[in-house]
């Protein structure tokens, strides 16, 4: 191929997917190409000359029950070994949890109750009830209908911590939030 033919075609390429509305001429092929080769962006290509194409990006809307930002995000409250009390520093939380479905009148949650992996499938299943209804109880007293919740219990079936130690049973002794429709 000719040489000048293949960086008419470099520098086009790059003035493309720069966005800019008037090419650079053929005659400044040589400096021009090995810029735009190295990728050393718009204003190099163009000789400087010209500003760069401004782009319009929509905004994007996201529910706040979808953003990681949000404080709907913190979707568990976890519990000490044995014990299915609502700790004070879960009751942000579930504060804010309720404040959502109040405002959010279309909005259901299931409460589902967890357990680590000590103690027997019955016991394990019996505590992760009362786990979950400790949450629902704190929701219903922020003023969220029980008729829009409801609460279930997985006992030790559905871990998050995998290990056999204090860290990962933790994690396993706590009631998750989620939500069945929007």
């Amino acid at each position: 191929m000719n040489s000048k033919f293949l960086a008419g075609a470099v520098i086009a390429l790059a003035l493309v997917a720069a966005g800019c509305s008037s090419p650079t001429p053929l005659s400044s092929t040589a400096s021009s190409a090995s810029g735009a080769a190295a990728g050393s962006g718009a204003g190099a290509a163009t000789g400087g000359t010209q500003p760069a194409a401004k782009s319009t990006v929509a905004a994007v809307v996201v529910h706040p029950l979808d953003d990681p930002k949000s404080p709907l995000a913190a979707r568990s409250v976890h519990f000490d070994f044995d014990s299915y009390v609502v700790h004070a520093s879960d009751a942000a939380i579930l504060d804010n949890h309720g404040k959502y479905m109040l405002s959010h009148q279309t909005a259901n949650l299931r409460l589902e109750g967890h357990a680590d992996e000590r103690g027997g499938r019955e016991y394990n299943l019996a505590l992760g009830q009362k786990r979950a209804e400790a949450a629902l109880q704190s929701l219903k007293l922020l003023g969220v209908s029980d008729k829009r919740m409801e609460a279930i219990s997985f006992g030790k079936e559905k871990p998050v911590g995998l290990g056999h130690d204090e860290e990962s049973w933790s994690k396993n002794r706590r009631a998750d939030l989620n939500y069945k429709t929007r």
